[in-house]
């Protein structure tokens, strides 16, 4: 057991007791409880519509498969869209599966998030489509975003999986583009094991989601939709396909679990910002490391440190002494993904350098949060890093 886990259990005899109420109903599939949260959800982040998914990286892929299929404006294979250096692997795998072509651009030393000056250096008459990628709970700045995009037939997307209840003004993130996406995975903010959800406000956007989420049919449009003519006969429209589209349904045990977790949620982000303030004090004064700057109000995933460039210190040694005491820690999300293997097969562009994300890349790494009270973790990860000399 680790002393400082990176994530801790979130569920209780509510949400047991909610798996169990599924089993007895034998509906185990996409159900009832399902829609349930879906309403609650969209209630809950002051948006029209959601979707739920198996999980945020599905919630990503037929997010960005609904922008190909609505009647106005359409992304089209070929099309440019500019993505931050730093993210998880599946903000960029669906915008490959479907052959955009990807422009890559720094990241903040400060937020982790978009290095907005080379964000507007890059956007050119070809770009379609900006992906914000709010990181490790911290909203981007999108009145800069939006200022940027003015004018110009630009759709923003968020994905928001690491940033469940961050806010940016008096709005949530994930409700600031077209699409915003989120998870629910065992170690994000609220936990269904594997769960994913998208809000729009857009009414197209939302029936093409409804297909797209089950094999392209009809079968869960309703009889007024903005995709294709549905009949009032059931046996027809049980196998009728008109896109084409996946399988990334949630199990109704999801769904049942979300509810509850969901009513928990406020509670959880209100600890998870209280440990922040504990780390925040404590590491206030550090001459070694950047932290990340809070832009509006997150919903703090983790903790992040990056050794800055002027310090002679070896980043494996602190992950060594990390483990060692059973604190554990991670890279921050992907470092600079255009690092990976995987970018032969990926149609893509780098504008400018990507120095920031390079230096997160072999500097950078994070500890967990989550909704527990963290103090003693904070405190004995804070006593480990001054015994180390690495703090001032």
């Amino acid at each position: 057991m680790a002393s400082y886990p990176l994530a801790s259990d979130t569920w209780s005899k509510e949400e047991v007791n909610a798996i169990l109420d599924v089993i007895e109903s034998k509906k185990f599939t996409m159900g009832d409880k399902v829609k349930e949260l879906e309403k609650e959800f969209a209630n809950f982040f002051k948006s029209k519509y959601c979707v739920m998914t198996s999980s945020g990286s599905t919630a990503n892929l037929i997010g960005i498969a609904s922008l190909f299929f609505r009647q106005k404006n359409s992304l089209k294979k070929g099309d440019e869209v500019i993505v931050p250096a730093v993210s998880w692997s599946t903000t960029y795998f669906p915008l490959q599966q479907y052959g955009l072509k990807l422009k890559f651009v720094d990241i903040d030393l400060n937020t982790l998030n978009y290095d907005l000056i080379q964000l507007e250096k890059a956007i050119t008459n070809k770009t379609k489509l900006i992906v914000a990628v709010n990181i490790l709970g911290n909203p981007n700045n999108f009145t800069k975003i939006k200022s940027i995009i003015k004018g110009k037939e630009i759709i923003l997307m968020e994905d928001n999986c690491e940033s469940m209840g961050a806010k940016f003004g008096s709005e949530f993130t994930g409700t600031f583009g077209i699409i915003g996406t989120f998870s629910s995975f065992f170690s994000h903010h609220i936990a269904t094991m594997e769960g994913g959800y998208i809000l729009t406000d857009d009414e197209e956007i939302y029936h093409i989601l409804l297909s797209l989420r089950a094999h392209g049919w009809t079968r869960d449009l309703p009889m007024n939709n903005l995709v294709t003519s549905k009949s009032n006969n059931a046996f027809n429209e049980s196998f009728r396909f008109v896109l084409p589209g996946y399988n990334v349904r949630p199990i109704e045990m999801s769904g049942a679990i979300g509810i509850q977790q969901l009513k928990k949620l406020p509670d959880f982000l209100y600890q998870r910002r209280k440990n922040a303030d504990l780390f925040k004090k404590l590491f206030a004064d550090s001459q070694k490391f950047i932290f990340q700057k809070e832009i509006g109000e997150s919903s703090w995933f983790g903790f992040s440190f990056v050794i800055k460039p002027e310090c002679n210190i070896d980043r494996e040694s602190i992950i060594q002494e990390l483990n060692r005491n059973h604190i554990d820690v991670r890279p921050i999300v992907t470092g600079n993904f255009v690092r990976n293997e995987v970018m032969k097969y990926i149609d893509h562009e780098v504008f400018g350098d990507l120095k920031n994300a390079d230096l997160i890349h072999e500097k950078g790494f994070f500890v967990g949060n989550s909704h527990q009270d963290l103090t003693s973790e904070i405190k004995f990860l804070y006593s480990v890093l001054k015994d180390l000399g690495e703090v001032y």
